[in-house]
């Protein structure tokens, strides 16, 4: 059966317009499965979240807790990244977190490596690497491997070079603070 252009009621100049053709996949058993490569047109192109903390590893699991969420009294446990948009009060061990300007973490975390752009209070044990941007507010009981505060950051409370378990807590000849400028 032959569709004519205008079948859904566009008009001639929309079809000068350009259009991006995707591929269905040709493996695989489901929706969208075919042995044929057909294309369909599609008004826009795919759209692909960029990998926040990018830095990072790549892989693992990873919670985002968005803007306006609130994630309260729970034990977060086999997550590679956390990213803080919103509120969580919680307790956890994981790799890394990140913090956003607007996010606030209240609780206990022990973490390889954490960037801290919004607020944190409570006991945070970074066995790596602490970095405090120019936003960013850590209070309570900090342990930490290194630390990095932009100007600006703020860091307050009972504070500790040497975290439990840091491979680099024995490091002497790297410093264990740097701060840094604009």
């Amino acid at each position: 059966m032959a569709i004519s252009p205008n079948f859904f009621n566009k008009r001639e100049t929309e079809s000068a317009t350009a259009r991006h053709v995707v591929p269905l996949p040709t493996q695989g058993t489901g929706y969208g499965a075919a042995s044929t490569t057909p294309t369909q047109p599609v008004a826009s192109p795919a759209v692909v979240a960029p990998n926040v903390g990018a830095a990072g590893p790549t892989g693992g699991s990873k919670l985002i807790v968005g803007p306006n969420i609130k994630l309260k009294g729970v034990e977060i446990t086999d997550c590679d990244t956390l990213v803080v948009e919103g509120l969580v009060e919680a307790t956890m061990d994981s790799r890394r977190m990140e913090i956003a300007e607007q996010g606030a973490f209240k609780g206990s975390a022990e973490i390889d490596v954490a960037e801290i752009h919004g607020r944190f209070d409570g006991n945070l044990t970074v066995r790596q690497k602490l970095v405090i941007y120019a936003t960013g507010k850590v209070t309570g009981k900090i342990r930490y491997g290194s630390l990095v505060i932009e100007e600006g950051g703020q860091l307050a409370g009972d504070i500790q070079f040497g975290a439990a378990h840091s491979p680099r807590a024995d490091s002497a000849d790297k410093p264990a603070l740097s701060v840094a400028g604009r």
